[in-house]
């Protein structure tokens, strides 16, 4: 983007009544790159923005699932509206790619927040509110692991492949972490499948809430007829990556679930295998890293 077109493209956007901020997204992050006076008021934040995160943004005005929601869409690379409460009304976060030059990929989104009170309706609110609800739940079904509620292991490869080229133009580093449950075949032996199920939720579930950033993301891979749980960090470090996969131990081994024949402890433990890498040319390479995280 030139000065002059960056300069306009300001103009315009201080100009509109609604509230708005755009991100780079062909860069590491997302960073936020402009917002308007409209979104200045509406957030209330008082810490400068530029180069700020987009998800964080997003998660603190909004929480986690919202800015989850939102990393899933930018790396779409699609259009999509997000219905939510803010400041006692009703929203349609409405996020937009935006194309500079008419070539993939995309380098920019735009975020508006667009007031559905203000709709011809109530109950054209309501119904357009559903059906976003809807198209989302069919998107899940389809992205999601049953068992566990996380990426299953296509949707997990879509995100890795996007974060895979994204950090490539920068030569950035990208981190995979692959957990298993520690004698889980001797688990399903004493408790049977549907308690084994119930113990992956419930590591899954562990596993989520230690993701520090909504783009983080964690998905279940089969591999070799063992259940590994996936995690996709941006980290540049080892040592970020050791104490990351701690935490999750730790939070594992306190759900206090009983393991009578573990070989480890009392109770269900997890193991973790950390691969960094920088990131360089395209899809083949990215799998040739997650192959390399879950090879023993």
């Amino acid at each position: 983007m030139t000065a002059m077109q960056r300069k306009v493209l300001q103009q315009i956007i201080e100009a509109g009544g609604e509230p708005l901020l755009v991100a780079r997204v062909d860069q590491a992050d997302w960073p936020v790159v402009m917002t308007n006076p409209a979104f200045d008021s509406l957030s209330g934040l008082d810490v400068p923005l530029l180069q700020v995160p987009m998800t964080d943004v997003i998660e603190k005005l909004h929480g986690r699932d919202a800015a989850q929601e939102l990393s899933e869409t930018v790396r779409s690379g699609q259009a999509s509206t997000i219905p939510l409460e803010y400041a006692q009304r009703n929203w349609l976060l409405v996020l937009k790619p935006l194309a500079t030059d008419g070539s993939a990929p995309v380098r920019y989104y735009a975020v508006y927040w667009r007031d559905s009170s203000t709709n011809s309706g109530s109950g054209d609110s309501e119904a357009h509110r559903a059906l976003l609800r809807a198209r989302r739940r069919i998107r899940d079904l389809s992205r999601d692991d049953a068992v566990t509620g996380l990426l299953n292991a296509s949707a997990f490869r879509d995100v890795l492949s996007h974060d895979w080229a994204v950090a490539a133009r920068e030569q950035g580093a990208l981190a995979l972490i692959a957990f298993t449950i520690d004698n889980f075949d001797d688990y399903i032996k004493v408790f049977g499948r549907h308690a084994a199920d119930s113990c992956l939720r419930r590591v899954a579930q562990a596993v989520r809430r230690c993701l520090r950033r909504a783009s983080d993301v964690c998905g279940r891979l089969p591999n070799d007829g063992k259940d590994v749980m996936m995690v996709l960090f941006h980290a540049s470090d080892e040592a970020s990556l050791t104490e990351f996969g701690d935490n999750i131990a730790r939070e594992v081994r306190g759900l206090g679930l009983h393991h009578p024949h573990s070989k480890t402890s009392r109770f269900v433990t997890v193991s973790y295998k950390t691969a960094l890498a920088t990131a360089h040319g395209g899809e083949p390479e990215a799998e040739r890293f997650l192959n390399s995280a879950l090879a023993d």
